[in-house]
């Protein structure tokens, strides 16, 4: 069973993922925020209590794969995975760590690691031209090409980061959930607010993936699958015909294709 370790800005997500890909599937995923100060002990305590919610052993750990955006967060991490596995991780965008796809932007080291990782698992699961919407704490659009390469996207403010710099900046605007409001026009404060995240974040997606199809279908193919993956993908998705599919584990998807082309020997 393999450890597939998402660390984001905000939260970090792993995945316990039991057999080959694409034949195995995750026997267990969870949650927790990102704290950079955890050690890895704390880490391997939080696994034990996970593994026995799930009812699974940690004797069935044979290896780890890491993403990592946040590099305070990543000592700890691999700390803690290899004490769990026996075996060191394999760390993506780490000296002599293997992507399995080209990197085809300016500057290919800056790309974070989960957006690179996303690239991998959209070509194994959609072959051909993707592009992957990511609702984190940024909300990112990343183009995949007919070949399955990464070919550059799109960084916007995250749907939670909006919130809060709304709520932060006007006095007089309190805090609101995000939900899909039955109607465009508010009728209350709150009303509009839920309105102008939920339908202007879905007017942003869909914008933005016109316009991604219409720049790139100057060079190669722009009959794209749309996939969405984040927190806030199933809700956002309901709310245009523009996205093609959900995915919740596509990072962590991911990790586990790159640790089969990296795994130790």
């Amino acid at each position: 069973m393999l450890i597939a370790i998402d660390c984001g800005n905000t939260s970090t997500v792993v995945g316990l993922y039991d057999g080959e890909p694409p034949h195995g599937a995750f026997r267990h995923v969870y949650h927790f925020d990102t704290e950079s100060g955890l050690g890895a002990a704390e880490h391997r305590a939080r696994l034990d209590d996970e593994l026995g919610a799930a009812e699974l052993s940690g004797a069935d750990l044979q290896g780890a794969a890491i993403a990592c955006v946040v590099p305070d967060a990543l000592g700890a991490l691999a700390e803690f995975a290899e004490a769990a596995t026996s075996v060191g991780p394999v760390v993506v965008g780490a000296l002599g760590n293997v992507l399995g796809c080209k990197v085809l932007v300016d500057q290919p080291a800056k790309v974070g690691a989960d957006r690179l990782v996303n690239t991998l698992a959209a070509h194994s699961l959609y072959p051909g031209p993707s592009i992957i919407v990511d609702f984190g704490t940024a909300t990112t659009f990343d183009v995949v090409s007919a070949q399955g390469d990464y070919a550059g996207g799109v960084i916007a403010p995250g749907v939670d980061l909006a919130l809060s710099a709304l709520h932060d900046a006007a006095a007089l605007l309190p805090p609101v959930e995000v939900a899909r409001p039955e109607r465009v026009i508010g009728t209350d404060t709150v009303g509009a607010m839920q309105s102008g995240i939920y339908w202007g974040y879905v007017s942003l997606v869909e914008g933005l993936i016109n316009r991604i199809r219409a720049e790139y279908g100057e060079t190669g193919d722009a009959s794209f699958t749309v996939i969405a993956t984040g927190g806030l993908a199933p809700l956002l998705a309901g709310g245009t015909e523009l996205i093609d599919a959900v995915e919740p584990n596509l990072t962590l998807t991911g990790l586990v294709l790159n640790h089969r082309i990296n795994r130790p020997a």
